[in-house]
């Protein structure tokens, strides 16, 4: 019984504490505090980041055999490759490639070429036998027709139907003689014929060979010049042993000019209408994350793709570096701040403070009341958004609806001034266009990277 009553003791307890929350505890508005901000003036940049890759803007490309293509081996597997950042001399070892195939292929070819140095040793024999045979027919048939002739001779004083016989054997015998010096020489043609017919074959067969042999010293590859080897990379990465090598795909490896580095880099399709040609970079790199490079935009793809490992669709961005660094490789990540604009003097507020409805706006204390004061924003970057008209420097304005907004009241502009400065923001948009031609008038000298043979990288330049 005593048990009972501590558990209804404790029962109440619990729900009497429960009522208390929901009556005494502050209202959800009243837990929200009021976000400020003070309106600030000065300069403001707006900029565009991306990562990219280190590439050298030049290289010189380690291929595959072309002998390749026309030995009809369209693919094969790289079965050696040197160290990636290996310092290399012209005609050094750079790597081997797979001769199984090729090996089966040269196997067939001494084949055929067995075969066809049979058939001319038995093509020389059986015409060596048969003109032999021709000949002693011949020189047989020639006694007899001495034979013949001296009984022509010696019939002068027979009959004349004897003479007439004698001369009819010695005509059959000459006429007999005659073809078979003509089948002789016939003969001897055909031969001649069959044997260049099959030596032909043969040497078909011997140069298929000799391109072969050829073909297998060149699957040792050396390098074309001096310089750092670099595997060539894919869209699934590089180039290692073990990777197939292909005749619409033959690079092995490259050799960059480390003096002189682009940087690839994508931009979302947000942000690429800010991106000009000429405008300048600061370039960090990952592995070296203290040191800063210089750099300008060197190229803007105007076709946009769909990446792996983005939501959006992007565009190609290449930096032109600015001076030479001797640690920098190629495939370094590089991050990548492009910076699209730099307004002096300006006012400015926290993309959280700005109100966009059917006009824009903020909230503003005034005079310890809160007012709706309308604005006409500018220029934005990823944090701020410049005031041309509305705002003054140390103002406060608040970076959420505060409490009592409803009852705030209006504070418009002139429609005079909107006209104004609406006039000053398109004088403003045809400087920065003006600017922009400007950059990308300096950067024309600039050589533009060299397409990557065999499926490599292929920039598009804006106009």
């Amino acid at each position: 019984m005593a048990l009972s009553k501590l558990l209804y003791g404790l029962l109440g307890l619990a729900i009497i504490a429960t009522i208390g929350y929901f009556v005494f505890k502050p209202s959800t508005a009243e837990q929200v505090k009021d976000l400020t901000a003070v309106v600030k003036k000065g300069q403001f940049e707006i900029t565009v980041t991306a990562t990219g890759e280190l590439q050298a803007k030049k290289s010189v490309k380690i291929r595959a055999p072309q002998g390749m293509r026309t030995a009809n081996i369209w693919e094969t597997t790289i079965t050696d490759l040197v160290p990636e950042g290996k310092l290399v001399t012209a005609g050094q070892y750079v790597a081997t490639l797979d001769r199984t195939e090729l090996a089966t292929k040269m196997r067939d070819a001494q084949t055929e070429i067995d075969k066809a140095q049979t058939q001319l040793d038995q093509a020389k024999i059986d015409t060596a036998i048969d003109l032999r045979d021709i000949r002693d027919q011949l020189v047989n048939l020639n006694f007899t027709r001495k034979e013949k002739l001296l009984k022509v001779e010696q019939s002068k004083y027979e009959p004349q139907s004897v003479i007439q016989q004698t001369q009819l054997d010695l005509e059959r015998t000459e006429r007999d003689f005659s073809q078979l010096e003509v089948k002789y020489e016939l003969k001897q043609q055909q031969a001649h014929a069959k044997i260049l017919e099959i030596t032909t074959l043969l040497k078909q067969h011997q140069d298929k060979m000799q391109k072969y042999v050829d073909l297998s010293n060149e699957f040792t590859i050396n390098a074309p010049e001096s310089g750092m080897v670099i595997y060539a990379r894919t869209w699934n990465g590089k180039k290692e042993p073990g990777s197939r090598i292909s005749t619409w795909d033959p690079i092995v490896a490259e050799l960059p000019d480390l003096t002189d580095m682009i940087t690839k880099t994508f931009v979302n399709e947000v942000d690429i209408s800010k991106v000009k040609v000429g405008q300048e970079v600061t370039i960090k790199v990952d592995a070296f994350p203290e040191k800063e490079y210089a750099g300008n935009v060197l190229s803007v793809a105007n076709i946009g793709e769909q990446l792996r490992g983005y939501d959006t669709k992007v565009f190609e961005v290449i930096v032109q570096l600015i001076g030479t660094d001797t640690i920098l490789r190629p495939a370094m990540t590089t991050s990548n701040e492009i910076v699209t604009n730099v307004i002096p003097d300006v006012i400015s507020v926290p993309l959280e403070a700005l109100q966009l409805d059917s006009l824009a706006f903020v909230y503003k204390r005034a005079g310890g009341k809160i007012v709706r004061q309308e604005v006409i924003a500018g220029l934005s970057n990823a944090n701020s958004v410049i005031i041309d008209y509305g705002l003054e420097e140390n103002d406060e304005v608040f970076l959420n609806v505060p409490k009592g907004s409803d009852e705030a009241q209006w504070v418009f502009l002139p429609a005079e001034v909107k006209e104004e400065i609406a006039r000053k923001q398109e004088e403003e948009r045809k400087a920065r266009e003006a600017h922009a031609m400007e950059l990308k008038k300096k950067m024309q000298g600039v050589s533009q990277p060299s397409p990557d043979g065999g499926g490599g990288d292929f920039f598009i330049i804006v106009d």
